[in-house]
């Protein structure tokens, strides 16, 4: 399932005047969540002192810091507590009951710019556009839309009819651009802009523990916030653990306890996080599909990275995989051992896997520019897979360095390296794509384990979905140009095929330099 990001209103708790110090707490030292009455035993509602508490801090400018021995429970209100300075939650531990609470979309925190957002006029754009003449009194995250034209017309159980045709990027105060600009738009319906903080923010630490909501999904999804949202550019989040209990046999899915979007430079670093339980319900095609739900998701985000996270079971497929991300520019996973990588809705740029371990649920993409695997070990069903449902497109090069794969974290598969297909019958809103180079430079494939009559690995599957050559396309696959291979070996000894597909191996290019 595709997330664009759920939205839910920010309510605060009636009586909190921020800017008065009517309890008289210091301003000279970091904010305590105890001096606006939070308990801390675990067992007491902490979120209305907690909301306080921030909205004292960021009137003054003060950091927050906790006991680090405190539990605090965080109730079941709808309430958000607004995070706009440093925080460090150290070793405490938070309790999060999703079993019976009043508004399933609210954030528990909102990590947010004091800024004001800024009115820009951008009438038109074009595709890696590097400059606009125009210059916001900032550095500013920009999201343009065209309602005209609708992009990602997914395929498939979970089919839709799209969205609308939009990108993000960051706006210099010289009108300078970063961030690819992926399409043409001679027409822009919507502009929003807001300024990115030159200072870094910095949340630190906390134990979560949540309690996982119980409730059956008949029809559709009902994504559950009860999460830290973070809409601030320039943050990291630093040491920060989220465990998953009491999952039943059925629950709604959730959009991620770390919500990243629409904002830049943003950073999780040494986070532990945990895999969510598959449930299943009806998708749109009527019939029965399973729910994505996600421990961390990124959503029109200029440059989103994660290093050091880690997460247990990364080859446990009851486990959904731990991550999706739309709309997103330039991508770093460095040093991480996660379930999953995934770009639903494409990314842009660079899209860079270094030294990190992959799980079952494998190294997903859509998108354009280079995406790079570096010096780490994957255990997919492919090493890559460009998703079906958007169309199996990556315009541009794929590098594998120096890495290892392991096909279905060991099951005797048939190994195809690079998995992608599209027979031509499905308008995706955009023209799909092969990379257009493949190079291959150390890599060990660990085949060990395979199927009876195994007579080797793929390095594709069949790109146009087994149609005929004859059958007509009316939105054509533009085919893989060159590969170029160093350095692959197989533990099974057997030899690396291009494709099943006869008439693909004829027309690519694949160039071996062992």
């Amino acid at each position: 399932m595709v997330l664009l990001g759920v939205a839910a209103a920010v309510v605060v708790a009636p009586g909190f005047a921020a800017a008065e110090n009517k309890r008289n707490v210091p301003t000279d030292r970091p904010v305590s969540y105890e001096a606006f009455g939070a308990v801390g035993d675990g067992v007491a509602d902490d979120l209305p002192a907690i909301v306080e508490a921030h909205a004292f801090a960021n009137a003054h400018g003060l950091p927050v810091k906790t006991e680090a021995d405190a539990t605090y429970h965080l109730g079941r209100r709808a309430l958000t507590a607004i995070i706009a300075t440093d925080t460090d939650w150290s070793t405490s531990r938070f309790v999060v009951d999703d079993t019976d609470v009043e508004n399933s979309r609210t954030s528990l925190f909102a990590v947010r710019s004091l800024l004001a957002p800024v009115t820009l006029a951008i009438k038109r754009l074009t595709r890696d556009q590097r400059h606009l003449d125009v210059q916001p009194p900032r550095d500013c995250w920009v999201r343009v839309e065209s309602n005209l034209k609708r992009i990602y017309i997914r395929r498939g159980l979970n089919q839709n009819n799209g969205s609308p045709q939009r990108d993000c990027f960051i706006l210099r105060r010289d009108g300078t651009i970063e961030g690819d600009i992926d399409w043409d738009y001679a027409t822009i319906t919507r502009v929003e802009a807001r300024p990115i903080d030159e200072q870094p923010l910095i949340v630190r630490g906390g134990v979560f523990t949540t309690t996982a909501n119980r409730l059956k999904a008949e029809k559709g999804y009902n994504y559950w916030a009860r999460n830290i949202a973070i809409t601030r550019s320039n943050t990291t989040v630093a040491g920060l653990t989220h465990h998953i209990v009491g999952e039943t046999d059925v629950g709604q899915p959730y959009s991620g306890f770390l919500s990243v979007s629409g904002c830049a430079n943003v950073t999780l670093r040494d986070c532990y996080l945990t895999g969510h339980k598959t449930y299943t319900t009806i998708g749109s095609a009527g019939k029965p599909v399973t729910m994505g739900t996600y421990d961390v998701g990124a959503n029109e985000v200029v440059n989103f990275t994660m290093i050091g996270c880690r997460m247990d079971n990364i080859c446990d497929p009851t486990r959904w995989g731990v991550i999706g991300t739309n709309f997103c520019k330039n991508i770093l996973l460095e040093n991480c051992t996660l379930s999953r990588m995934d770009t639903h809705q494409g990314v842009s740029g660079t899209y860079t896997i270094r030294g990190c371990t992959l799980g079952h649920a494998g190294l997903n993409a859509i998108g354009r520019g280079t995406l790079t695997v570096e010096d780490s070990t994957l255990n997919g069903r492919s090493l890559l897979s460009f998703r079906g449902d958007y169309g199996s497109t990556w315009e541009g090069t794929v590098v594998i360095r120096n890495s290892r794969w392991l096909p279905g974290c060991g099951t005797g598969i048939q190994p195809h390296v690079i998995a992608g297909s599209n027979d031509g019958q499905h308008d995706f809103g955009y023209p799909c794509f092969m990379p257009a180079k493949v190079i291959i430079d150390g890599l060990v494939i660990d085949d060990s384990r395979h199927p009876k009559d195994y007579q080797g690995p793929y390095l594709f599957t069949d790109p146009d979905g087994a149609k005929a050559s004859t059958e007509a396309r009316p939105f054509p696959y533009r085919l893989t140009e060159q590969v170029t291979i160093r350095n692959l070996t197989t533990t099974s000894g057997r030899k690396l095929r291009t494709s099943p597909d006869a008439e693909f191996n004829q027309r690519v290019k694949v160039i071996e330099l062992n």
